[in-house]
């Protein structure tokens, strides 16, 4: 499975991209629609879920539960950390709420089923994270191969998207002034080490590490590194790698902190 992505300013039109996808032929199963707060209209928000359909997910999806989550029809309604209260739609909308830390109960996100979590992108979620807490609205689809990715982005493009990877980008623009002038007490070079503190940024926002305290993480992050250092011989990755990780685990939870105080 490959995940397409679509950020929409406007959650208006990102529910017409999904009816766009439904009237396509993609399986509901397949769509997701993640928007901040809890309302979607009603023929979105009624669509059918048969559980019995996902072996193994009648049980998770019952398993939300708790004043901040809950499933409605086809809707889940849970709390991210550091974003707030978030819409999903349908059971792969499930699956990324709970990849994305969201209070699920007893629902780990290693329980998902595989059919529903594979080519799920998490590494992306902090980006979808991003546009939901600045008020968009994201899509996500599942297509079997590349031909059928290339055509739902075409799709998803036509109705108006920004993607991922744009979406990212416009994140990082947001960061990168304070974390330049943070960089610069280290007495190096930020132009120069950009590209490989930022990698360690983003990966200590990976959804399966990034609440893990720092010593369940240094056997991952040494890996990165030594990833790092293969592809890039004689280049000096490792203090800005480094850097960069720690900035990341200062910002989610900085992000987690303010929440929690709103």
């Amino acid at each position: 499975m490959q995940a397409v992505t679509a950020v929409y300013e406007s959650q208006n039109v990102a529910e017409e991209a999904v009816r766009t996808l439904h009237a396509g032929g993609l399986e509901r199963d397949r769509i997701t629609l993640l928007t901040p707060g809890k309302n979607l209209p009603a023929d979105l928000a009624e669509a059918p879920v048969d559980a019995a359909e996902q072996p193994g997910m009648g049980k998770a999806i019952g398993a939300l539960v708790g004043g901040a989550a809950g499933l409605s029809g086809g809707l889940v309604v849970a709390m991210i950390p550091g974003v707030g209260l978030v819409t999903a739609l349908g059971l792969l909308g499930a699956a990324i709420l709970t990849a994305a830390g969201a209070s699920v109960g007893a629902v780990a996100g290693g329980k998902l089923e595989n059919s529903m979590t594979e080519g799920l992108p998490e590494d992306e979620i902090f980006v979808y994270e991003d546009a939901l807490r600045c008020g968009r609205s994201v899509v996500i689809a599942l297509a079997e191969d590349a031909a059928s990715a290339s055509t739902l982005r075409t799709t998803l493009e036509a109705n108006g998207a920004e993607t991922v990877d744009a979406a990212r980008e416009q994140w990082w623009i947001g960061l990168r002034g304070a974390e330049q002038e943070h960089y610069l007490k280290s007495g190096r070079v930020f132009n120069d080490d950009e590209k490989f503190f930022r990698l360690g940024f983003e990966a200590a926002l990976h959804a399966r590490s990034r609440c893990m305290e720092f010593d369940q993480v240094s056997a991952e992050m040494s890996s990165k590194l030594e990833d790092l250092k293969q592809q890039y011989p004689g280049v000096e990755v490792e203090e800005p790698f480094t850097h960069g990780y720690q900035r990341g685990r200062e910002y989610y939870q900085r992000l987690c902190d303010e929440k929690k105080a709103a």
